[in-house]
């Protein structure tokens, strides 16, 4: 049987409209073997966990570049426990104060990614998260 590949949600919540960066990841991850859903821009936390229902995902990947985090990341985490996806692994890409990350993590978010990291070290870390 062939190995199931790594399932990856990226999805660009809130207001901001700037998803070149979301793009590169999502190129990224499927060069690296991953099957990649993106759902565009302006995406409500409802919308991020319904989709992450439906496509039955390994990893949610956010974009957020509009300083909504502290808001998004926590109700996104609390529709993620409703849903019953308590094994999926939720990482965030963009610009997040040092102040906000340990909250993030507390919420449940598993690692964050400021801009400069490098593609590789995002695939190396999904892949040791999610192991087949």
């Amino acid at each position: 049987m062939p190995e199931k590949k790594i399932r990856v949600l990226i999805a660009k919540p809130g207001l901001d409209g700037h998803d070149r960066g979301a793009k590169i990841i999502a190129r990224a991850l499927r060069d690296a073997g991953m099957e990649v859903i993106y759902t565009g821009l302006r995406q409500t936390p409802e919308m991020i966990a319904s989709a992450a229902v439906q496509e039955d995902v390994d990893v949610i990947g956010l974009s957020i570049l509009s300083g909504a985090h502290n808001t998004i990341c926590p109700q996104l985490m609390a529709l993620l426990r409703e849903k019953g996806m308590n094994d999926v692994t939720v990482l965030v890409g963009g610009i997040i104060p040092e102040a906000d990350i340990a909250p993030l993590k507390k919420s449940g978010i598993a690692e964050i990614f400021l801009p400069g990291t490098s593609t590789q070290d995002i695939i190396e870390f999904i892949h040791k998260r999610i192991t087949r």
